[in-house]
């Protein structure tokens, strides 16, 4: 079991890594609609927003408790 300090650090870290992803997602939008498009960046953008998603993931599946307990 976490302490309370350990949770309140992941619930933090989870609203950060949820605003990047908000932002990367609205990064991307703004940036697929332009004709002149960087498919590189455009790519590492969306590699990045899955990572996000990843870790926003792993870090809700910590959050919540194990009902073997």
């Amino acid at each position: 079991m976490y302490s309370i300090e350990t949770l309140a650090s992941f619930r933090q870290r989870l609203e950060a890594l949820r605003i990047e992803h908000r932002d990367l997602d609205a990064a991307i939008t703004a940036l697929a609609a332009n004709p002149a498009i960087d498919q590189l960046q455009l790519s590492r953008m969306k590699r990045r927003k899955l990572m996000l998603k990843d870790a926003i993931a792993r870090l809700e599946s910590e959050l919540i408790p194990d009902l073997d307990a």
